[in-house]
């Protein structure tokens, strides 16, 4: 069940302190200079090798590199939460083929999203909390193959994309870690 806007979380879900009790970003930046210390640079540009974006879900659970086999270099991820197409993936995939050579575009829902159980209410609920409307929709759903076939329907509309034909939406389940191909004529 989703947190209102408006009800804050739980003492441990809204701790910047980890398990250990450490800062959670002072480790993420502890682990980035061991990273670093055997890091050496892969030559590569930001054209993605396999010409391919992903939209997906910014879900934590979903790791898309290594469910759809991929090496660093081989697409650009694009993720927020749902996985929907906005203006602003729009604006990043037309980037992404525009200036960077993509030409096919994978879009990733997943079950046990969380904008299956919100409504239009945690925006207007945030408004009443902070005192001003959010700008952005929130984008909820309540059909997870519906909302992909609406994604691709906006990727393949678009008129600043330059390739629209190569367009395949999914659905990821979390607990089988499969995919399963959604049509976009039902």
């Amino acid at each position: 069940m989703p947190i209102p806007a408006s009800q804050p979380l739980p003492p441990s879900a809204d701790s910047a302190v980890d398990r250990t009790g450490e800062a959670v970003i002072d480790r993420l930046v502890e682990a980035n200079q061991r990273y670093a210390a055997d890091f050496t640079d892969p030559g590569m540009d930001a054209r993605p090798v396999r010409k391919v974006a992903v939209v997906s879900c910014m879900d934590a659970r979903i790791d898309l590199h290594a469910a759809l086999g991929l090496q660093l270099g081989d697409c650009h991820t694009i993720r927020n939460a749902g996985g929907v197409v906005t203006d602003d993936i729009i604006r990043s995939l037309t980037i992404s083929q525009r200036a960077l050579g993509t030409r096919s575009v994978v879009l990733i829902h997943h079950t046990g999203c969380g904008l299956l159980s919100l409504t239009e209410d945690f925006r207007h609920d945030l408004a009443a909390e902070v005192g001003q409307r959010p700008t952005w929709a929130v984008e909820a759903f309540k059909d997870l193959d519906e909302d992909v076939r609406q994604s691709m329907q906006r990727v393949r509309t678009s008129p600043f994309l330059l390739h629209t034909d190569d367009v395949r939406g999914f659905v990821f389940d979390v607990k089988t870690g499969l995919l399963r191909e959604i049509d976009p004529q039902v």
